[in-house]
């Protein structure tokens, strides 16, 4: 009967050590290195590895990879390559994402208060905070509608010292036009005159209405003229002022506050 051992398959020769470098050389092994690239030792590990026993070469040589190591190798050169290539996508992705603020825009928009809270809107478009300050004006003159009054003149925006946002001045009209081209920003214009709708004219419903994009599709807003009584105080409550700082007794007509009859007009 045969013994036990010789009905078991050969087991495989041990891998070969790695032959001693002097220390102050350096490794420059291509059979071991794979020339300085990751694929190409794999290819070569591989290569070694699948070939039969008698047929590996001695340490320290540079072996010829097999057909099949050559083919798997060629595969994933393309994919080597395209992994290259995305690093170095992301790399200027994240070097393109570290702009300087002190000459490039962030393009923030945000409310920003000009009388009462929320009826003003801060568009930044160019480096150190520097933008425009548009006016908001909800318009209640139709009765049970609350719906945008339009100023096409907004106000310069820049960063003071402090790092706020701070407007004076006038911008031009072209960067107000400008901004509108902007779909953010008419999505921030659209809910800010929502909210002051509701808070300036609770009872009212809401009505939106395009901004104008050129001088052209401007409609300015006829405001009527102010009239002398409305710019001139009574003369007569001005009088009973007067004599009342003074000490001056007061009359039965100094507390009459009708107003005198209107000149006639011409010259």
């Amino acid at each position: 009967m045969p013994a036990v051992e010789s009905l078991l398959p050969p087991l495989p020769s041990p891998l070969p050590r790695r032959p001693e470098q002097p220390a102050a050389a350096p490794i420059r092994n291509a059979a071991w290195r794979g020339q300085g690239r990751p694929w190409q030792a794999l290819r070569t590990w591989t290569a070694w590895w699948t070939r039969p026993a008698g047929a590996r070469p001695a340490p320290g040589t540079t072996p010829s990879p097999s057909p099949a190591a050559t083919a798997a190798a060629q595969a994933a050169t393309p994919l080597a390559a395209t992994l290259q290539a995305t690093a170095l996508l992301a790399s200027a992705l994240a070097v393109g994402g570290c702009v300087n603020g002190e000459t490039h825009s962030s393009g923030l928009i945000l409310p920003l208060l000009r009388h009462t809270p929320g009826d003003g809107l801060a568009v930044v478009n160019g480096p150190r905070g520097r933008g425009i300050h548009i006016w908001l004006d909800p318009d209640t003159s139709v009765a049970g509608i609350c719906q945008p009054r339009w100023n096409p003149d907004p106000a310069r925006l820049s960063r003071g010292e402090d790092g706020t946002l701070t407007s004076g001045g006038r911008a031009p009209r072209q960067e107000f036009y400008a901004a509108l081209q902007r779909g953010p920003v008419r999505l921030a214009l659209r809910r800010q005159l929502a909210i002051l709708c509701r808070q300036r004219a609770p009872s009212s419903h809401f009505r939106w209405r395009e901004p104008p994009r050129s001088d052209a599709a401007f409609l300015p807003m006829l405001q009527p003229l102010w009239e002398e009584e409305h710019l001139l105080s009574n003369p007569r409550a001005v009088r009973r002022t007067e004599k009342q700082l003074l000490g001056l007794p007061l009359s039965p007509d100094d507390w009459d506050d009708r107003l005198p009859p209107r000149p006639p007009d011409g010259p």
